[in-house]
């Protein structure tokens, strides 16, 4: 063969091993995988701050990261002098797993040391789902089993199988739209029951200008009033709200109320105030409304340097304070969560100041906690302070 042919069939064969070099190196590039994870919290009651996130660390059809977080503060509490944190719930966004089965992401709250209940931290487990905020998802939350609380910070694993959201929630989040669905449910139950005295009325407003709505039922000459939700975080009071209006309304049983319902309604005026700090819970704060008022601070002065409640700082206690002190008070129920308590307890009454003074109102308040302990499994037996100090009462 000719040198010079040689030379042009050996530059031929060069070039092709070169493209085919270049085809097997574009599809390698191709085929590794743009894994990406977008932490977020601009859904209604949204509290997480992204503090760092470690580039996926990628091995066959599997990947890793860390994500660390802080919890987000309330606004500074005047009167207590604290800005109070411990809530949280954010949304993590994954995208580009076509190619990967799994994605484990521990996710770290850095700043779990930090928030005003630490000691609630030892046997909590973190609330998530991968479906939507709405009602007709709550069936999809469930606890993380892997949380624990080592070396002041709090961690938990989700392996992520799918493009899509999780939302991750130290308590499930009630919404304000679905506070407005309650609302809306209530008053077409009230509408089509045409009981006389039956009504809806917003108390006023709070300082981001949303309505403090009171729905008043039944009939009877006792007057009741039972509040939710003065601490935003503790999101299960207004479940609370949700279930007490749904029995006493017959929402969703076509208007239809149990034998007991009627009874109640038939011997009480009934007040009830399903969410108390609207501001505050849209926000995604633990204990305070939008200017840092704890609410359950606001009910009276008691430091001649702090007015409570007040317009500038706590309309949502001046409102409803105001409209009980006109229609009296006969049975009156605050209705919390607790950050460390798993279970149903009554506290509250015996730091009031009569409560020395009346010895019917200690029987009365160990009477409600004996036949509470009958009707509900999940309080609490005998073991507080409170219901200790009340045991001789209980019959």
């Amino acid at each position: 063969m000719p040198p010079r042919a040689k030379s042009l069939k050996s530059q031929i064969f060069a070039l092709l091993t070169a493209h085919r070099s270049i085809s097997i190196i574009n599809e390698v590039i191709a085929m590794t995988p743009s894994i990406k994870l977008s932490i977020t919290a601009s859904h209604d009651g949204g509290n997480i701050q992204l503090v760092s996130q470690s580039e996926p660390v990628i091995s066959g059809r599997t990947a890793k990261c860390t994500v660390k977080l802080n919890v987000e503060p309330d606004v500074y509490t005047e009167f207590e002098k604290i800005a109070h944190c411990q809530y949280f719930s954010f949304r993590a966004f994954v995208s580009g797993l076509e190619d990967i089965k799994l994605f484990s992401v521990t996710y770290v709250i850095d700043n779990a040391d930090k928030v005003s209940y630490p000691e609630a931290w030892p046997g909590t487990t973190i609330c998530e789902t991968s479906g939507s905020l709405e009602p007709s998802d709550d069936h999809l939350w469930k606890r993380n089993l892997t949380t624990k609380y080592v070396d002041g910070k709090l961690t938990w694993q989700h392996v992520h199988t799918t493009d899509g959201s999780t939302f991750f929630s130290y308590f499930p989040p009630y919404t304000y739209n679905r506070h407005l669905k309650l609302i809306a449910d209530s008053v077409s139950s009230i509408a089509s029951k045409r009981e006389n005295g039956y009504k809806i009325e917003s108390l006023g407003q709070t300082l981001q200008g949303r309505d403090i709505e009171c729905i008043a039922v039944g009939n009877g000459d006792k007057t009741a009033w039972i509040i939710h939700r003065q601490h935003p975080g503790e999101t299960m009071a207004e479940f609370f709200a949700e279930g007490l209006l749904h029995r006493i309304l017959g929402i969703g049983k076509d208007g239809e109320i149990d034998d007991m319902t009627k009874k109640v309604l038939d011997q009480y005026r009934i007040y009830i105030v399903p969410c108390m700090c609207p501001d505050g819970a849209v926000l995604g704060h633990l204990r305070t409304n939008s200017v840092g008022a704890n609410l359950n601070r606001e009910w009276a002065t008691v430091n001649p340097e702090y007015t409570a409640p007040s317009m500038e700082r706590s309309p949502e206690v001046y409102a409803v304070l105001k409209k009980m002190d006109a229609t009296g008070c006969d049975f009156f129920l605050d209705v919390h969560g607790d950050e460390e308590l798993p279970y149903v307890f009554l506290s509250g009454a015996e730091k009031t100041p009569l409560w020395e003074e009346s010895e019917r109102l200690k029987y009365l308040h160990g009477y409600f906690v004996s036949c509470y302990q009958r009707a509900n499994s999940d309080i609490q037996k005998g073991e507080s302070p409170e219901q200790k100090c009340l045991s001789h009462y209980v019959t």
